[in-house]
């Protein structure tokens, strides 16, 4: 296979990512974790140094100037969000510690209020745990019933088994855009039009789709979405939920206290409008604004360019891991131009551990991901105890993957030998 050398968007800004200037172990950091946390660049470590140097203040409650100032830059990255996912209005944003919360806010403001015994919640066996666990909350609750969507041989949604689940009983269904596993790139603008056909709600995980490739809710026509700002360039501690209008105003409050309230009595209190409803106390200002520097960095960027780059980097990857026999990789292959599948691949390689393969990697200064990634019923489903993967971002490169590949190659030969004596 033939790869055509564009100017890697690697080159163009990687200078921007400090972290990645390090050695580890005496050899060049190779970053290939990225589906659990992205690296910073310096227009989001500069925005959270700038708001507490100059602005630190609370929002929304003082009229000086720094709490201006402050509630300025807090509520201008809402409308940055707003706008990266398209949204109708930036009421339909929540500012959430992570995607998990997010979730947790729909289960417990809507599934615990609204579903009742016997409707039921589709999900899928792909699912982050922070995808199923609130749902088992609310179904111990309520007497709903969880029922899964499996996977096709090429291990994806199984989109045929999906329409066959569906019900009028049907009340939720909450699925992952992109797997974080198998990296498969869910039909999520289907299953929000089959769903709805029973009227069903629609919630997508988008934690690993939005930093990597446009978003538009308004096309997806899904209910609710949730994404965690540290995937997408932005700090921890931050992240966002996205609902539609009307019904984020029919959700009671999540969490009580301060910020979400319009008036309070000794036996009673009424609630702020969208979105303040949902954002009791003191948020988390710096990472708010600083989530609004990454959504511009990667909006100048261009998630088009991003997802094609990346598409890149995905064939090329798959295509050194086909030349090691002992790899076998979870989920559909890419196509030749590597499309169809997200820049990431959990493998497993026969004997070796995958804790064991990580921690070798590690002293050629390569850091890869080992473990269940926090799908255990899906590795369950795969007959896997766990898996490595490898996961890319704009600013990986070739060069990067051929690092990993000559260093897996090494451990592999290493583990041989000692299998062998």
């Amino acid at each position: 296979m033939t790869f055509t050398q564009a100017k890697p968007l690697a080159m163009l800004t990687r200078q921007d990512f400090p972290i990645l200037h390090q050695s580890i172990h005496g050899k060049p950091l190779v970053y290939l974790d990225n589906a659990a946390t992205s690296q910073k660049p310096l227009a989001v470590l500069q925005a959270l140094q700038y708001y507490y140097e100059h602005d630190n203040a609370n929002v929304h409650r003082g009229a000086h100037t720094l709490s201006s100032r402050a509630t300025d830059a807090y509520e201008g990255a809402r409308d940055k969000v707003a706008a990266f996912v398209n949204a109708r209005s930036r009421q339909e944003i929540v500012y959430t510690r992570n995607a998990s919360e997010a979730i947790n806010l729909v289960a417990y403001a809507w599934g615990m209020n609204t579903l009742q015994a016997g409707d039921e919640i589709i999900l899928s066996v792909m699912e982050h745990h922070s995808n199923l666990v609130p749902w088992q909350f609310v179904a111990q609750r309520t007497g709903a019933v969880l029922k899964f969507v499996e996977l096709t041989a090429t291990q994806e949604f199984d989109f045929e088994q999906f329409k066959s689940l569906l019900s009028p009983q049907t009340k939720l269904v909450s699925v992952v855009h992109v797997s974080n596993t198998l990296g498969c790139i869910n039909p999520v603008k289907e299953i929000c039009a089959e769903a709805h056909k029973v009227g069903a709600r629609v919630l997508i995980d988008a934690c690993q789709s939005a930093p990597h490739m446009t978003l538009d809710v308004q096309e997806i026509d899904c209910d609710w979405l949730v994404a965690s700002g540290h995937k997408m360039c932005a700090p921890t501690g931050i992240g966002f939920l996205y609902g539609k209008l009307d019904l984020l105003r029919e959700m009671p409050p999540f969490l009580g206290g301060g910020e979400m309230i319009a008036d309070v009595f000794l036996d009673h209190s009424t609630y702020a409008d969208l979105p303040h409803k949902f954002e009791a106390g003191t948020p988390a200002i710096a990472e708010a604004i600083a989530l609004g520097a990454a959504v511009d960095y990667l909006t100048n960027l261009g998630m088009d360019k991003i997802h094609a780059y990346e598409e890149e980097l995905t064939a090329y990857l798959f295509a050194q891991l086909a030349q090691i026999p002992a790899v076998q990789i979870y989920g559909p292959q890419p196509n030749a131009d590597g499309s169809g599948r997200a820049a990431l691949a959990a493998f497993t390689t026969g004997e070796v551990h995958p804790h064991d393969l990580s921690t070798l990697l590690d002293q050629s200064g390569v850091a890869i991901r080992s473990g269940h990634h926090c799908t255990q019923p899906l590795h369950r489903h795969l007959n896997v105890a766990s898996t490595a993967r490898t996961s890319l971002y704009f600013y990986n490169t070739r060069e990067d993957i051929d690092i990993f590949i000559a260093s897996l190659k090494e451990t592999l030969d290493f583990f041989g030998n000692i299998f062998a004596e």
